[in-house]
């Protein structure tokens, strides 16, 4: 549900000031949203849930906050998990600009498949999506292809639990970096 903070955390994107001064959620807190968003991704899509069998990592946004009137932004934070454990935090944030207005929440996964991947995230100062690596956006008409002898790209995205009033959901340009927690 889209509240009155994400949409301060949206605006925030927007502005000159860090985002962080808006939405600094603890390391523990982060942990246990990822925790649960990716067990209910599982639970809904079984592909996801195979993919993340076999991904030597996975980045967990379980809340990105989206909201634009002509010009937009969101903003989320998040989580690298490998072996089961966390790696490192992550803030996703985009901008952009053009017919758009309304405030949407939504959550997604970029399972990373492969060593390259995992090394691009941690050697980048910062990975903007579409740049880099090569990932794929999994809907339902690329779902019903993918098998674990088809799995060839370096990552693949999931986005769920969209919620809100705003045609869409696109994470090209996303960019992804590191933060303390």
């Amino acid at each position: 549900m889209v509240t009155r903070r994400h949409l301060l955390v949206a605006a925030g994107a927007l502005s000159v000031l860090p985002v962080n001064a808006y939405a600094a959620a603890s390391g523990k807190e982060i942990s246990r949203d990822a925790d649960a968003a990716l067990q209910k991704l599982y639970r809904s899509n079984p592909v996801a849930a195979d993919i993340g069998k076999q991904a030597r990592g996975v980045l967990v946004f379980p809340n990105i906050v989206k909201a634009g009137l002509i010009i937009g932004g969101s903003y989320g934070e998040g989580e690298l998990k490998q072996g089961g454990k966390v790696a490192g935090y992550y803030n996703s944030v985009s901008a952009s600009w053009g017919l758009q207005t309304g405030a949407q929440s939504y959550g997604y996964a970029v399972f990373l498949m492969n060593d390259k991947a995992i090394g691009y995230l941690n050697q980048s100062k910062g990975w903007e999506i579409g740049v880099g690596p090569t990932v794929v956006v999994v809907n339902e008409g690329v779902a019903k292809n993918l098998s674990s002898t088809t799995l060839k790209d370096d990552a693949y995205a999931f986005i769920f639990n969209q919620q809100g009033l705003m045609a869409g959901v696109n994470i090209e340009g996303a960019k992804i970096s590191k933060i303390k927690r």
